[in-house]
């Protein structure tokens, strides 16, 4: 999902792609802009790879060396913007005592109100955001070992599956009711939320905001 125009990955190319050859990654990203803006144009279900690979530019014998069908094309899609957005701070080398990049999200997700429809339309919402839980759940639990020197396995492990979830419902609030306050904001919201939940006798994370990390 890397058009310029109607795709989630729009806003994460200072990220280091991951690895695989220009051919192969020129190849996954025309037929994933191809599936997205064909998504703005029609129900998902009446798309067909054809109208996929036609769009594309790509041969059915490239397309099926690397998916099984359109959705398996989808959620790949899906799981690298996932992962590209949940590491962010990490590949960033962000000081902040943030766990997770939610003005970004919160921000992408404001910008990209036509996707989320399509989405919706799909019925592929559900799918989508529970794989994305399951992504932020992980970086979470990772950035809260890192900022408060554990390095129990487990230690934080339910504690961000909780936090995943309620960043998702905080997200899913804050678009239904027209984004009635700034990215930053919730952004402040949620990370206010985490550290009044984490009860940790380790060293106090770094004090630098969400805001001042923008700068």
């Amino acid at each position: 999902m890397s058009g310029k125009k109607v795709t989630p990955k729009t806003k994460l190319k200072a990220k280091p792609k991951l690895k695989m050859d220009r051919r192969e990654r020129r190849t996954r990203d025309a037929l994933g802009d191809a599936l997205i803006e064909l998504m703005h144009q029609r129900p998902f279900k009446s798309i067909k790879v054809q109208d996929v690979l036609d769009r594309a530019g790509v041969s059915r014998a490239t397309f099926y060396a690397h998916y099984r069908d359109k959705d398996d094309l989808f959620f790949s899609d899906v799981e690298e913007f996932w992962e590209m957005m949940s590491s962010m701070l990490d590949w960033r080398n962000e000081n902040s005592n943030r766990v997770a990049p939610v003005r970004e999200l919160f921000s992408h997700v404001g910008d990209v109100k036509g996707f989320r429809e399509a989405l919706v339309a799909s019925g592929k919402v559900h799918d989508v955001m529970e794989q994305g839980k399951g992504q932020f759940a992980r970086a979470i639990e990772h950035r809260l070992m890192k900022l408060t020197r554990l390095q129990k396995a487990g230690q934080f492990t339910a504690q961000a599956h909780a936090f995943a979830g309620a960043l998702f419902s905080m997200l899913n609030w804050w678009v239904d009711r027209g984004m009635p306050v700034s990215a930053a904001e919730m952004d402040d919201s949620f990370h206010r939320l985490v550290w009044s939940g984490v009860n940790t006798p380790a060293l106090e994370p770094p004090a630098k905001s969400a805001r001042s990390a923008s700068r």
